[in-house]
């Protein structure tokens, strides 16, 4: 039996930054992942937000930060596009980063702060047991328990964890895109400090990226509500890369596929010794799929709560809703708004995101984000007027 204060199971970003930061605020940590190697597959197209880095504290470096963005190219069905670039004001820029190379800095950070990280180790199953859980795991043949005061589940949208402790984590099919992503060489873009993203009919319930990380190589990916089609990811993939202009030439290095939960954070993040952090919470934006940076805010937020619950000796549901509350603070309203945008956006038809597409091109933009581009569609379109008007 080994002991510890606090146990984090999955050492992506959010889970390698909840360690961390609960071994800066003076507790004993282990950090388990079940791969051999951290950060890879990558699970994500990779992009990640200036802002967000910086709130976190991590100074971007060139090994991993490989490709700064300054535009957006949004395309509509018909292919009428709308460019958006560094002549406006960006406060939602960032960078394409190396997956492969930033999981691992962050897990480093962690083990830097003091916590113990674990690799190729796989949680098989947990008990609760007085104040503490005892989780069994299994590596390279061997297997052992570690007892922990606090568990912080990070282990992903497919997330054991927080069933294991009996938390409501499920996600309903109607609120999780299947995604399919390639990285890609000979790829041929206009501009490859642009994000690109296509709508409509190509990616039913969720919509098409290209993510450049370099020249001529890209991520390139798409999300789909399952619901919404009898097609796989995979499929659309196949069909958008083998038509577009920007790809049909284009190999493929990597395949990636996997789930992604965009129906909004689950309600309760926390129990008696327990916190649940990153996909595993759905603590993805709903609109954009993406999760890096919300998730390791909220990553922050559980690692220093659970120090301060260590110092203080109370593991409760009552000591640990700090966490709660915090990542309620930070998301519940965007994510509410972005749930109604998302859903409206799904309403739309070809014709219609075409229709949009072309308003647009007589719409000045003071800055490129996604409550300004939500501002912009309600000018322009009634319907959106009627359905999201009064959001703003």
């Amino acid at each position: 039996m080994i002991e510890t204060d606090i146990l984090v199971v999955g050492a992506g970003p959010v889970g390698s930054i909840a360690a961390k930061h609960a071994a800066l605020g003076g507790a004993d940590v282990i950090l388990i992942d079940k791969k051999s190697e951290i950060g890879s597959p990558k699970r994500c197209a990779e992009g990640a937000s200036k802002e967000g880095l910086k709130f976190l504290g991590i100074e971007p470096q060139p090994i991993w930060a490989i490709n700064e963005i300054k535009g957006i190219r949004l395309v509509a069905p018909d292919g009428t596009d709308v460019w958006l670039n560094d002549e406006i004001k960006l406060p939602e820029a960032g960078y394409i980063l190396e997956r492969k190379i930033f999981d691992k800095h962050i897990a480093m950070d962690a083990g830097r702060a003091g916590a113990e990280i674990k690799v190729k180790t796989l949680a098989k199953s947990l008990k609760k047991e007085e104040d503490s859980y005892i989780v069994s795991c299994e590596s390279m043949g061997e297997e052992f328990e570690i007892r922990a005061k606090i568990l912080i589940g990070a282990d992903g949208s497919e997330s054991h964890i927080g069933r294991w402790a009996g938390l409501k984590t499920g996600i309903k099919p109607k609120d999780m895109e299947s995604g399919a992503q390639f990285e890609m060489c000979n790829v041929k873009m206009e501009d490859y400090s642009v994000l690109e993203f296509y709508f409509g009919s190509v990616a039913p319930g969720g919509y098409v990226w290209i993510f450049p990380k370099g020249e001529d190589i890209a991520n390139v990916g798409l999300g789909v509500i399952q619901s919404k089609t009898d097609r796989s990811a995979y499929d659309y993939l196949v069909d958008f890369v083998r038509t577009c202009p920007a790809t049909k030439n284009a190999k493929i290095v990597e395949l990636n596929v996997g789930g992604v939960p965009v129906g909004g954070m689950i309600k309760d993040l926390s129990d008696d010794n327990i916190l649940i952090v990153g996909d595993a919470a759905s603590q993805v934006i709903p609109l954009t799929g993406g999760g890096i940076v919300s998730g390791m805010t909220c990553g922050m937020f559980a690692g220093e709560v659970a120090a301060k619950s260590i110092k203080s000796g109370d593991h409760s549901k009552k000591q640990l809703s700090e966490y709660n509350k915090r990542c309620k603070d930070l998301l519940d309203d965007k994510m509410k708004k972005h749930l109604k945008v998302r859903n409206y956006l799904e309403s739309l038809s070809d014709e219609e995101l075409n229709s949009v597409a072309t308003a647009f091109q007589d719409v000045k933009f003071e800055e490129i984000s996604t409550t300004e581009l939500i501002k912009k569609l309600v000018k322009v379109s009634p319907k959106a007027l009627l359905k999201l008007g009064k959001l703003f």
